[in-house]
């Protein structure tokens, strides 16, 4: 608890000098005569400001005596300094100590003291925004910050926003939140207070690779130094990259870390630290942390030298300075690990670029109106390409691509569209500026920097040594220089140089090349991985696309055989056959039972499949997505809530299903849409009274579920059985009801407990006989449905007996007992 005067108006002279006095003949008092003796005698040699008390003044003094000539010559605050040095020279370091925690209880820091962080404050903030000002990009060009950071969308849990929902309309379920872009209003609230008052300790931003978390955290840090963020809040904010640290050798402390981002060694760091409650730590990357060791003792001493591994386990379990804030990024691949180490985190959603960010990227980018107009409306046209963008890597990779295409006068629509195929591309780009005669060279040195990659993905390491470079003969190479960034950090006896891929998703994308362009693949290795390699994977299955083949064939000098695709396809039929990938924290000898009670596995195991169709959207080859599904007969999606990125994925493997298939959606919701500002002439026009006349005009915006709904009328989709058990989809029943009559494969529907008006029933039984509707059983066990919907339908099942509809309060069929699994 903070003392009272380290809050509020500084104490009087009075007050100090009574207090010091109390103090020091308390202090005294508790010494023997000999050490009393020695004291004196060190005192001698005691001086502040070149002064020091004659030895005439200090013979023969008792304690209470001693405690005022101390008070009197020096002052209060600088007499208790004086004093406990004095201890420290007398080898009475157990007197000191006690004597600066009386101190600190009766008078919190001392005046010098809260000067000293007053002044430094200033310091460090100034030395973070010259730190912090420009930010490297993916080619190593420094670029300041301000310009080129794009404004994020980020969606808080939790928040109550009076937003309409997408999708939805206000008479049906609470609208979800809406996704803000990321102003300083917005990184404000992460820590602001929830519906019951409670401020956030902890704030997790979490979304996919590429998203742009780093550059959020970076930019807040940034803001925070230019006193734009957490005013009055944050004394001192600390950037601490998870990855780099856990490469770090040795044992180091929080205090170790701290002073490695301060200006000079010197910084006041006891006082520094001594107030948690005013600190902001950004973990960066936390999800690459491991598991703590069943029987480590906790990190609890910010002073304690340990692994870097249990000092960030320590921030984040809050057993290390549990009063600080935590800003902490991470994957949503598999958050469920990361989130049981934490105390009450509040989440929040980086979910990229908004459509008009995607403009103002391409502006910034390209500096050129001219071109970057001309880039722009070129993926605007290309609907799935553009839709990519929302991703801020691959917007960068993107624009990297189509400007050295424009500076070449190439055709544009080179630039394919799935996240693989432009990672392709740029790698082709690159290289290809290189001499032709080059070439040969440039294929050996790939493959090895493609090894590098896979090394250090499957040992979880992105910094690599110089020792690495040269074992691998990639020490100065082209490639070197191409896609690995070199770090000097000073070392002990000289500068250490690591080298890395200049972001870690190109890293993941060259260890799935290294499976193709190596002739030894064991593929088995990569694909019963750790869920730390879910990108590696897609990359993986988006290189098996016969056009990205012969990309590869090409310029790489490599032939992928068929093989590879069988290996493949069986390890997609085990994932048919019930055998998931082992979560990251199990190891060989755990025992099965275990396995099946951890929580994070029954978290996790529901995205599982999400993640498989977005294998399968990489490959963009129907025949080999239709192979693939036959051994997915069932595909359950449970918990998600899914983005308009996840509905493309979605969309198109529902339109390559095979025949027999099972679709299930249980629980889903949408994704956060984003939450748009209107005009000042556009508020001022509904000011005025013009809002109703301006609605009437306005057009509906198209909802994201359309495009899956539409998926389950062509004619290739074997779609057999669908079940949707979500009141918050609020439009599924009725892009159902329209597929009905032009579906030439669904014959099994379910709506769960969806929610059916009147008028949707009524609607539903006119498609129902409809002479285009094959459906052969409809089951609406749980739906609520008033007499007349009831009516509507059994008049249904009277004209149309092969047609079977389960509901509990209809006759002619029975509630199944077991669900409509073991009803058919």
């Amino acid at each position: 608890m903070d003392p009272p005067e380290a809050c509020c108006s500084p104490p009087s002279v009075e007050f100090l000098v009574a207090v010091a006095r109390d103090l020091l003949q308390a202090t005294f008092e508790d010494l023997n005569q000999e050490q009393l003796k020695r004291f004196r005698h060190k005192l001698r040699d005691a001086t502040l400001d070149g002064r020091n008390i004659p030895w005439g003044r200090l013979d023969g003094l008792d304690a209470m005596d001693l405690a005022a000539q101390l008070t009197h010559f020096y002052g209060p605050e600088p007499a208790l300094d004086v004093t406990r040095k004095t201890l420290k020279r007398a080898d009475m370091l157990d007197v000191a100590a006690r004597l600066k925690e009386q101190q600190l209880q009766r008078l919190g820091p001392s005046s010098s003291t809260l000067r000293s962080i007053s002044e430094y404050k200033k310091k460090y903030r100034d030395h973070v925004l010259q730190q912090h000002a420009k930010v490297k990009e993916r080619n190593a060009r420094s670029v300041k910050i301000n310009k080129r950071f794009t404004k994020l969308l980020i969606a808080r849990e939790g928040a109550a926003l009076p937003d309409e929902a997408l999708g939805c309309t206000k008479e049906l379920e609470p609208e979800p939140q809406r996704a803000r872009r990321s102003d300083t209003h917005t990184f404000n609230r992460l820590f602001g207070r929830d519906e019951e008052g409670q401020r956030p300790l902890t704030v997790v931003l979490q979304g996919p690779a590429g998203i742009g978390k780093t550059m959020a955290a970076k930019k807040i840090l940034y803001d925070w130094a230019a006193g734009k963020l957490y005013h009055g809040q944050v004394d001192f904010a600390f950037f601490l990259p998870c990855r780099e640290l856990l490469e770090r050798p040795g044992a180091c402390s929080l205090a170790d870390l701290v002073l490695d981002q301060c200006p000079q060694r010197k910084a006041p760091l006891k006082p520094m630290l001594a107030r948690p409650e005013r600190l902001l730590f950004i973990l960066d990357g936390a999800d690459d942390l491991p598991p703590l060791a069943p029987h480590a003792a906790p990190c609890t001493d910010p002073f304690q030298a340990a692994d870097a591994a249990r000092v960030l386990g320590g921030l984040l379990g809050k057993t290390l300075l549990p009063a600080a804030r935590l800003l902490v990024t991470a994957r949503t691949t598999a958050p469920g690990r990361l989130l049981d180490r934490l105390c009450s985190p509040q989440c929040a959603e980086v979910c990229g670029f908004s459509d008009k960010d995607k403009k103002k990227y391409f502006h910034k980018f390209f500096r050129d109106e001219r071109l970057a107009e001309r880039a722009y409306r070129f993926v605007k046209e290309n609907e799935t390409l553009f839709a990519l963008c929302f991703v801020p890597f691959v917007c960068w990779i993107v624009c990297t691509v189509l400007r050295q295409q424009l500076e070449l006068g190439q055709d544009l629509s080179r630039t394919s569209k799935t996240t693989t195929s432009v990672y392709l591309l740029f790698i082709i780009s690159v290289l290809s500026s290189a001499p032709a005669a080059d070439a040969p060279r440039m294929r050996a040195e790939l493959r090895k920097l493609c090894r590098l990659a896979r090394e250090g993905t499957l040992g979880h390491r992105a910094q690599f040594a110089e020792k690495d470079l040269e074992r691998l003969e990639l020490r100065g190479s082209k490639v070197q220089t191409l896609f690995l960034s070199k770090k000097e950090l000073p070392g002990v006896l000289q500068t250490d140089v690591t080298y890395q891929f200049m972001d870690q998703s190109f890293q993941e994308f060259f260890s799935a090349l290294s499976y193709l362009l190596e002739e030894e693949r064991d593929l088995r290795a990569l694909l019963q991985g750790e869920s730390h390699l879910t990108l590696t994977t897609r990359f993986l299955f988006g290189l098996l696309n016969p056009d990205r083949v012969s990309d590869m064939q090409r310029h790489f000098g490599v032939a992928v055989p068929e093989r590879v695709k069988q290996d493949v396809l069986l390890w997609m039929q085990e994932q048919g056959q019930g055998r998931r990938r082992a979560a990251p924290e199990k190891t060989a000898g755990t025992d099965a039972a275990e396995d099946a009670e951890e929580p994070e596995e029954e978290e996790c195991e529901p995205n599982y499949p999400l993640e498989l169709l977005y294998c399968l959207y990489e490959t963009q080859e129907d025949a080999f997505v239709r192979q693939a599904l036959r051994c997915l007969p069932e595909l359950e999606l449970e918990r998600v809530r899914l983005s308009r990125m996840d509905l493309v994925i979605l969309s198109y493997c529902v339109r390559c299903c095979p025949p027999g298939q099972a679709l299930r959606l249980v629980s889903c919701g949408l994704a956060p849409a984003q939450k748009k500002k209107k005009s000042l002439m556009k508020r001022l026009h509904s000011s005025l009274g013009g809002s109703s006349s301006q609605a009437s005009k306005r057009k509906p915006q198209p909802s994201p579920l359309r495009p899956l709904f539409e998926a389950m009328t062509d004619e290739h989709c074997g779609l057999n059985s669908l079940t949707v058990q979500q009141p918050s989809l609020q439009e599924a029943p009725q892009y159902i009801i329209s597929i009905l009559r032009q579906s030439v494969a669904l014959s099994t529907l379910d709506l769960g407990d969806c929610q059916l008006p009147g008028p949707v029933v009524t609607s539903l039984c006119a498609a129902l006989q409809h002479p285009g509707c094959r459906l052969q059983t409809l089951s609406l066990t749980s739906v609520e449905l008033s007499k007349e919907s009831l009516k509507e339908l059994q008049a249904v099942k009277t004209a149309k007996p092969g047609l079977v509809i389960i509901h509990p309060a209809l006759d002619s069929h029975p509630k199944p007992s077991k669900g409509l699994s073991d009803a058919l």
